[in-house]
């Protein structure tokens, strides 16, 4: 039997995305091995979640190093020897040393709520709604040293209704990003998407981002 796609993932918060991709490893969907769980927040949910699925898990602190690179690169260890073969950014909300994302090139994506490249880093939300926008959306990309700057091999979109606040706008993109993060790991799973100094699917490079029915 073929080996699985070994999936080591960091996050920061309360662990939805990797609940979704735990969900579909658990239903058939997602042929992957959980080889790992990190977080930069002890009580972080991701933790919890991790842990009652069986996966191991590590939480290191921050202020326990003396420079980002050093905690990048603790952290960024117990993932390397756990055997990951992708990383996934599933919420993790720390900016990661440049020369630590160089080692993942092509081995690490992030699920960001933006359609990239609009609105990097915080309050994507808020600030889709500040713009005017009819149209909001999540993201996966390869990452990269710029932040949310990596090349976006997928999307979800959905509208942006009258009167809609952040916290309905959030509520409801959570569900396309519980399917979305899934369908790409199950891509790089299959093969279909790999990195060749570039994302690839099906063979061809990748110039625009797939949607979800594409994968």
């Amino acid at each position: 039997m073929e080996r699985r796609l070994r999936i080591a993932a960091l996050a920061s918060g309360r662990g939805s995305n990797l609940a979704a991709l735990i969900a579909a490893r658990e239903d058939g969907r997602l042929p992957v091995e959980f080889t790992l769980v990190g977080s930069d927040k002890a009580q972080a949910g991701a933790l919890g979640i991790a842990a009652a699925a069986g996966i191991p898990t590590i939480a290191l602190n921050p202020k326990d190093y003396p420079t980002r690179a050093d905690f990048d690169a603790a952290l960024f260890g117990h993932v390397a020897r756990s055997g990951a073969d992708l990383l996934v950014l599933a919420g993790y909300m720390r900016i990661v040393d440049a020369s630590i994302v160089a080692a993942w090139e092509g081995r690490a994506i992030n699920v960001h709520p933006s359609l990239l490249p609009k609105y990097r880093g915080l309050h994507t939300h808020r600030r889709c709604l500040e713009a005017g926008d009819v149209e909001h959306g999540a993201s996966v990309h390869f990452v990269t040293a710029e932040l949310d700057g990596g090349p976006v091999v997928a999307q979800a979109r959905i509208p942006v209704h009258p009167g809609d606040t952040e916290a309905d706008l959030a509520e409801r993109l959570l569900v396309e990003e519980h399917l979305l993060l899934p369908a790409v790991v199950g891509a790089i799973a299959s093969g279909r998407l790999r990195w060749d100094r570039g994302p690839v699917f099906d063979g061809m490079p990748l110039t625009q981002p797939l949607a979800l029915t594409d994968l």
